[in-house]
C-alpha cells in the first residue's frame, strides 16, 4: 500500500473524480477528509469508506466561503493531528456559453469556488504542511487552462488562474519540503463532462477510477522533489517522474 498512515484532504469528494480518489487512497493505505456540499452524499461517502474499514472524515462545507473553510480545516487538523496531502478537486463548470454573454453573478460564482475556494482550502491547510517539512499539494486543473477555447468562459479563467497559482506556491514552499503540483484528468466519464458535452457518447471515454495512478505517485513519497509540474493522468506511466 503506497500510502500507508498518510492523512489526505480531498474537496468535492463526493461525486466523480472526488470519489473514485477518496476511495482509491483508502485503499492504498491513507485516513481521508473529504468535503462537499451536501451533507447526506457526505453520510453515506463515510459510512461506506468506514465498512471497508478505512478511517474516515466526511464533512459538509462550500469551499468558496472562508469561514467554512476555516472550521472545516479546524475539525480535520484535529481529528487527524496534522495533513500530508491536498488534492483541490472541487470545481464548478458554469454555462457553456461566450463572455459576452455571462452575468456577473455566474461569473463570480465560477471564480469563488474554483479559484477563491482553491486559496482559502490551501492557505488553511498549508501552515501544518510547512511546520511538518513535507506534504503535496495537487490542483486538478484541465485542457482549457493551458489552451484558451471559446465558450469556456470563467471556468477556462479559473483553470489558468490555477496554473499560475501551482507555480507561484510550489516556488514559494520549496524549501519547506511541501510539493505543488497539478493534474489533467483529461476527458472522463463524469456529470461535468456530461454537462459540458451533453451529446456525447461518455461509452468511450475512460472512467475516473481509471486514471488515478498519477494522483497516487503524487501522494506518495515516490515523487518526492516533483513540484511544480503540470502531469496528464490520460497518459501518466506508473512510478514514472516524467510529465507530459
Amino acid at each position: 500500500m503506497m500510502l500507508k498512515n498518510k492523512r489526505i484532504l480531498v474537496t468535492g469528494g463526493t461525486r466523480g473524480l472526488g470519489r473514485a480518489l477518496v476511495f482509491r487512497f483508502a485503499a492504498e493505505g491513507a485516513s481521508v477528509a473529504a468535503c462537499a456540499r451536501s451533507a447526506d452524499a457526505l453520510n453515506r461517502l463515510e459510512l461506506e469508506l468506514r465498512l471497508r474499514g478505512a478511517r474516515a472524515l466526511a464533512l459538509q462545507c462550500d469551499i468558496s466561503d472562508a469561514e467554512q473553510v476555516q472550521l472545516f480545516a479546524k475539525n480535520v487538523l484535529e481529528e487527524f493531528q496534522g495533513i500530508d496531502v491536498i488534492v483541490n478537486n472541487a470545481s464548478l463548470l458554469g454555462p457553456r456559453i461566450e463572455i459576452v454573454e455571462i452575468t456577473h453573478p455566474t461569473w463570480e460564482r465560477v471564480i469563488d469556488v474554483n479559484v477563491n475556494g482553491l486559496f482559502y482550502t490551501t492557505r488553511a491547510f498549508l501552515p501544518s504542511m510547512i511546520d511538518q517539512k513535507s506534504g503535496s499539494i495537487i490542483n486538478v486543473t484541465s485542457s482549457v487552462g493551458k489552451i484558451g477555447k471559446a465558450r469556456w468562459g470563467a471556468y477556462a479563467v479559473s483553470k489558468f488562474a490555477l496554473e499560475g497559482f501551482t507555480q507561484t506556491l510550489a516556488d514559494e514552499v520549496r524549501s519547506s519540503h511541501v510539493r505543488v503540483n497539478s493534474v489533467n484528468p483529461g476527458a472522463i466519464a463524469t456529470e461535468m463532462r456530461r454537462a459540458a458535452y451533453p451529446n456525447e457518447d461518455q461509452g468511450n471515454l475512460k472512467s475516473p477510477e481509471e486514471i488515478t495512478d498519477v494522483f497516487v505517485y503524487l501522494a506518495s513519497d515516490a515523487s518526492l522533489g516533483i513540484t511544480g509540474q503540470s502531469f496528464d493522468a490520460q497518459h501518466f506511466k506508473s512510478h514514472s517522474k516524467e510529465t507530459v
